[in-house]
């Protein structure tokens, strides 16, 4: 038994550190990694072709930004929608106050993250347009002017 021991200790490790892109990947979901680029790439386009027409493209659900359950949210730092990739109807509306199920107020927690860091990752839970259930969910977000560009990954 314990000659097999080592092998069975590497095939663990390689497992466990494989786990969580496997299991995200086999149930359809995007990854961490999938959300960075995303905002990366949001942010790459909302510089470019300016405000107005980034914010029209996320909202309309344009291709490139959308990836499975990923999707683009930018918010103005007072907690107001600029744009909406899953939901049109919150363009214009401020959430500041709007709550999670266990009573978080993750809107203002991510501005207020915002004013103090360019990047970050915030947890929090929120219903998966896919499954339609509230899960968890981590938003990476990025600081660009006066406002957060995110998107978010369900856990």
């Amino acid at each position: 038994m314990s000659k097999f021991a080592p092998v069975f200790c590497l095939s663990l490790i390689l497992g466990a550190s494989a786990l969580p892109q496997v299991c995200s990947a086999a149930e359809g979901g995007a990854t961490r990694a999938d959300a960075e680029a995303m905002v990366k790439k949001g942010v790459a386009y909302i510089k470019s072709a300016g405000d107005a027409k980034a914010y029209a493209d996320i909202t309309a659900k344009a291709p490139q930004f959308i990836l499975h359950d990923l999707y683009l949210v930018v918010y103005k730092l007072d907690g107001s929608v600029a744009a909406h990739g899953a939901n049109a109807k919150m363009v214009g509306k401020n959430l500041i106050e709007l709550k999670d199920i266990d009573g978080k107020a993750f809107v203002k927690e991510r501005v207020d993250m915002a004013k103090s860091k360019s990047t970050f990752w915030q947890e929090y839970k929120f219903t998966n347009p896919e499954s339609k259930k509230i899960e968890p969910k981590a938003m990476y977000c990025e600081k660009l002017n006066e406002t957060v560009v995110c998107g978010g990954i369900y856990l």
